[in-house]
């Protein structure tokens, strides 16, 4: 059961090549990955892209937390392979900290929450 939703963003570098790969990789993501996000506890997550900028919506079981999930992928190879890989085509939001890849964002408006 989903009881919690996140949305982050992120950019690519301003490549249309680099762009194109970075989309294709995602038409089919390593089977490791998928298992390494389902198994944190996440229910569903869709990556948006428009120009070079990504944006993110998880939706997650109790289970979730991203320590957790920060802590699962420190302990998995495959996962850090794929990080290090992803870092070709990304490039961080202004204000990012070192490292630091995909950001929080703030929820500014929700129509259910204004009727």
């Amino acid at each position: 059961m989903v009881t919690q939703k996140y949305c982050l963003a992120l950019d690519l570098n301003e490549d249309p090549t680099l762009i194109a790969e970075y989309k294709k990789y995602h038409e089919k993501i390593w089977p490791e990955i998928t298992e390494s996000i389902v198994n944190s506890g996440i229910e569903n997550l869709e990556i948006y892209c428009v120009g070079n900028r990504l944006f993110m919506i998880i939706e997650a079981n109790e289970t979730f937390t991203f320590e957790r999930k920060g802590e699962m992928d420190d302990n998995n190879p495959v996962v850090q392979k794929w990080e290090e890989l992803m870092w070709k085509y990304q490039k961080a939001l202004p204000g990012a900290k070192e490292g630091e890849k995909w950001l929080m964002m703030d929820k500014i408006f929700d129509l259910h929450e204004n009727r």
